[in-house]
């Protein structure tokens, strides 16, 4: 890259972490929190997701400083720490999240589309994605010509972010009826739901779907004008997306009941708003999505084709992802990822998977790289490896460590065994690239523990296999 050499300051890293968390998911937060607890679990659950979340954000901060020479993204901690298959396993989920969330964008993308041309409905059906097929091939042949940062798209889709949701909360808030937010407060009127422990489960998932991007400062560490600012922009551009998070949860929860809310049509930040204001109000709220979305589409689509690209840079990949074109896009990469993303969008049309599903799938497969990020500071800690002389930090870091660890095991319990699942269907096929990049460079594919942990994935991926077939599984 020709600005491969422009330093990072603070400012422009905290921009990257809040830039990469605040997408698409923020405007259906309502919705897709309403569908699975009440207001009760709702605030214990962003209590759990603050405290983990925030462990997580302290576990990137402490690795960024101690070990500085890992800088090829989060999965560089797994494969320093764990071996080979577990790095690629996490670089390879890492990829499959970011392009299952680009297929979660096109649905979400069109879902807005649907509130002024129903022909789109929740953005699944056989026009919206026909129509979104057209504009990935379109935003490809862009990204193939070279648009890798555009700094009026980028401008643009900022303020339409910012700008809606600063308008949302304010007005939500002057409206914000205490006698609505506390009607039910526990969820128990809606039998559905099922208890306060099972409603804090079922939306933990979508709290991390929020929230990724939180490791964004650690994947540009590398150009940092200073390697202390990685770990503080993490930390700055969490807490202040946390506030916006749940404000945004928390206020639409005092203009419509839990019910009402969870049969509103995504983007649900557009009918809440629109319940305070009229009509005007869902159009501001879907037109800055919609503009947000489509600069987002571009960066998404570069960054997926850089996941593999900087793989195959480090012998994580295989070397035929690292060709590039004249204008130094990686294509090889890039055609597999948007090939991918074609494909799930048609399975999506017969599948008829929602937004919510999508999301769902994607938060899942990235469970892994945040899991082994947070063993490996455990790792450093319990080793005392980087901390010599410093019992006091060893200790706060290995105490923060599990925390995150113990976090991370729970969003795997919360996600539950059909996400596990399904995890393990889409990890088995990337046994064939990880053995590729391994006969390149003359070495044997597994060690003897990591043809158990193969083995293992095969089996679930077999179980998961049928249980689409039998159809006690689905997206």
């Amino acid at each position: 890259m020709s600005q491969a050499a422009a330093k990072l300051r603070l400012p422009a890293l905290v921009a990257l972490v809040v830039g990469s968390m605040v997408g698409g998911g923020i405007f259906s937060l309502p919705q897709n929190m309403a569908a699975s607890a009440g207001a009760g679990a709702i605030l214990i659950g962003w209590a759990i997701t603050a405290v983990g979340m925030l462990t997580l954000a302290f576990v990137f901060q402490s690795l960024a400083n101690r070990k500085p020479e890992l800088d090829a993204g989060v999965y560089a901690y797994a494969k320093a720490g764990f071996g080979d298959y577990m790095g690629f396993s996490s670089a390879w989920g890492y990829w499959i999240s970011a392009w299952i969330g680009n297929v979660s964008y096109f649905v979400l993308l069109f879902s807005t589309l649907g509130y002024f041309f129903p022909v789109f409905g929740e953005g699944n059906t056989p026009a919206a994605i026909a129509c979104a097929s057209l504009l990935l091939w379109i935003v490809h042949l862009l990204v193939l010509r070279g648009i890798r940062e555009a700094a009026l798209v980028n401008l643009v889709t900022t303020i339409a972010k910012l700008v809606p949701l600063l308008l949302f909360i304010v007005i939500t808030a002057i409206a914000f009826q205490l006698e609505v937010f506390t009607a039910d407060f526990w969820g128990t009127g809606n039998l559905e739901l099922g208890s306060v422990m099972n409603q804090v489960r079922n939306m933990m998932l979508v709290t991390v779907w929020v929230f990724i991007g939180i490791e964004g400062a650690s994947v540009y560490s590398a150009r940092a004008d200073n390697r202390a600012d990685v770990g503080k922009a993490t930390v700055i551009g969490f807490v202040g997306v946390l506030l916006l998070l749940v404000m945004v949860n928390v206020l639409s929860m005092g203009i419509l009941s839990q019910a009402e809310l969870a049969g509103l049509q995504n983007p649900s930040m557009a009918g809440v708003l629109e319940q305070v204001v009229g009509h005007w109000g869902a159009v501001l709220i879907s037109v800055g999505l919609i503009v947000s979305l489509t600069g987002a589409l571009l960066a998404w689509t570069l960054l997926c084709a850089e996941i593999l690209f900087v793989g195959a840079r480090d012998h994580t990949m295989p070397n035929f992802l690292k060709q590039e074109n004249a204008k130094r896009v990686p294509t090889n990469a890039l055609w597999l990822s948007n090939g991918l993303i074609q494909l799930f969008l048609i399975v999506t049309l017969f599948n008829q998977a929602t937004y919510l599903s999508l999301l769902y799938l994607a938060t899942s497969m990235i469970l892994l790289p945040y899991f082994w990020s947070a063993a490996y500071a455990v790792l450093l800690a319990v080793r005392g490896e980087t901390y010599e002389g410093a019992p006091g930090a060893r200790n706060k870091d290995l105490l923060i460590g599990l925390i995150a660890l113990i976090y991370a095991v729970w969003l795997v319990y919360a996600g539950g065994l059909q996400y596990v699942l399904l995890s393990a269907l889409l990890y088995a096929p990337g046994a064939i690239l990880f053995a590729k990049a391994k006969r390149e460079r003359g070495q044997p594919v597994f060690t003897p523990l990591e043809s158990l942990v193969f083995l293992a994935v095969l089996v679930g991926a077999g179980i998961a296999a049928y249980g689409l077939y039998a159809g006690f599984l689905s997206l």
